[in-house]
């Protein structure tokens, strides 16, 4: 059975290895492994985000897309492990050009998959399933003091990372789902 404080102590642990992305990118693979137990423990019940740590050095966060729920093109400025433990997230990904953004293509991931984005990574998130899509998002760093960006309108413009317009657009999700 997953254990939620376990997972994050494993992960604080690998932290320190010689390639830390890769050691948590394990970690988290093990986890993904039994996908079921991690849906029991953690729920993918509503769109929302949940953080499970947050330090100078990692964050770990549970993320729950609603079914056909989409999130713009948005930096981390750091590594990221991504899990699927049910539903769907499909990843589009970008490169800056000029004053904008290219598409430079994307990955589909699924029910036990595992991803690593790099620090440069730029991504747009869609749950392409019926089901409540539930991630583990891990990061190198304290995803919440760093600043970042999201890129709106067409053509696409940068702006400051606005966590009070994505919590909106997690509830928002809800509402449409009626889950609020």
């Amino acid at each position: 059975m997953f254990d939620t404080e376990a997972f994050v102590a494993t992960c604080r642990s690998a932290v320190s290895e010689g390639e830390p992305r890769l050691a948590v990118k394990d970690v988290l693979a093990a986890a993904m492994a039994d996908a079921a137990s991690v849906a029991r423990v953690l729920p993918p019940n509503r769109a929302e985000i949940v953080r499970l740590h947050a330090s100078a050095e990692l964050t770990i966060l549970k993320v729950v897309w609603a079914p056909g729920m989409s999130f713009g093109p948005h930096d981390h400025r750091m590594w990221a492990a991504i899990g699927i433990y049910s539903g769907g997230e499909d990843n589009s990904f970008y490169r800056r050009m000029d004053n904008t953004l290219t598409a430079s293509g994307g990955k589909s991931l699924r029910t036990g998959d595992v991803a690593l984005l790099g620090d440069d990574t730029i991504h747009a998130v869609t749950n392409p399933t019926t089901d409540f899509a539930g991630a583990l998002h891990i990061y190198g760093g304290d995803l919440f003091s760093t600043p970042r960006s999201e890129w709106r309108g067409q053509p696409y413009r940068e702006t400051p990372y606005d966590v009070d317009h994505v919590l909106r657009s997690f509830e928002e999700a809800n509402g449409a789902t009626g889950r609020s």
